[in-house]
């Protein structure tokens, strides 16, 4: 029996480390994308589309930050605006 409270709360705490972990990287992009938006409301919202078309394309995290750039010198308030509003 001891050895199976061991066990089970080994990997309870491996399970809720791995979580912590991936819920902070999120975190830390989804910052990241936010910070290149910076006050405007529709440019952020645009940022985090193309934060979720990176994870859909798989941009290594490594690339992610110059991907993101990329997408944030792309970004037009008109455009940004006619995709809202059709």
């Amino acid at each position: 029996m001891d050895y199976f409270i061991i066990v089970v709360t080994t990997l309870a705490g491996l399970y809720f480390h791995a979580w912590l972990y991936l819920r902070i990287r999120r975190w830390g992009d989804r910052d990241l994308a936010l910070s290149m938006a910076g006050d405007d409301p529709l440019k952020r919202t645009f940022m985090l589309q193309q934060l979720e078309r990176a994870r859909a394309l798989k941009i290594k995290r490594g690339d992610l930050a110059n991907w993101l750039k990329d997408a944030a010198q792309q970004y037009t308030p008109e455009a940004s605006s006619t995709e809202t509003s059709a």
